[in-house]
């Protein structure tokens, strides 16, 4: 069987992580992705912060709607879209919309450091 090197997100079940926000994995090792690779679309509908997650691999998100607040580590500051950043391997991170009706939606990727 041939290899999919690609995947939509209307072809894909929603995780719900609580806390207004979920995720919809999109790409893994069975689309081609190596080394602990993964990307997916997730959104933030809470005006709180989610709670704190960590990974043993670097994080990148790019905003594709809504606006919030990202705090990585010790630094919070405000993203809308078009917005890049990163949280580096074994730092704390959390997002959180500015607006329950327009949640905070980002594209995610993992990578090794």
């Amino acid at each position: 069987m041939e290899m999919l090197y690609y995947q939509k997100k209307s072809d894909v079940r929603e995780i719900q992580a609580g806390h207004g926000h979920g995720t919809f994995p999109l790409l893994n090792e069975s689309h081609g992705c190596t080394g602990g690779c993964c990307a997916g679309i997730s959104y933030y509908a809470s005006t709180e912060y989610t709670p704190v997650a960590v990974h043993d691999d670097q994080e990148g998100f790019i905003v594709l709607s809504g606006k919030g607040w990202a705090k990585i580590g010790g630094q919070e500051f405000p993203v809308e879209k078009d917005t890049a950043f990163i949280a580096p391997a074994g730092t704390a991170h959390q997002m959180r919309t500015v607006d329950p009706d327009e949640p905070l939606t980002l594209f995610w990727f993992h990578a090794r450091p």
